[in-house]
């Protein structure tokens, strides 16, 4: 097959917003979802990482050299 129409196809995929068709090309394609990392975390876990991204976004954070020089002084490195 012609490169060119491929890449006419592969357009018409991205561009396509009708489920029916991308799902029949995901499963002539054999192609599988794969699972969300995020639905496999525990709620304490989601928990931990919302509230780390809400202090980062409220600017409450620590830089990494200064963790760094922390653990240096801390344990004598």
């Amino acid at each position: 097959m012609d490169t060119a129409v491929k890449y006419k196809m592969i357009s018409k995929i991205i561009s396509s917003n009708d489920e029916g068709v991308l799902n029949s090309v995901k499963s002539i394609l054999k192609i599988e979802d794969e699972p969300d990392f995020w639905d496999e975390l525990s709620m304490n876990d989601r928990a931990a990482i919302d509230e780390g991204l809400n202090q980062l976004n409220k600017g409450q954070s620590v830089s990494h050299e200064s963790v760094r020089e922390d653990i240096k002084n801390r344990f004598n490195f």
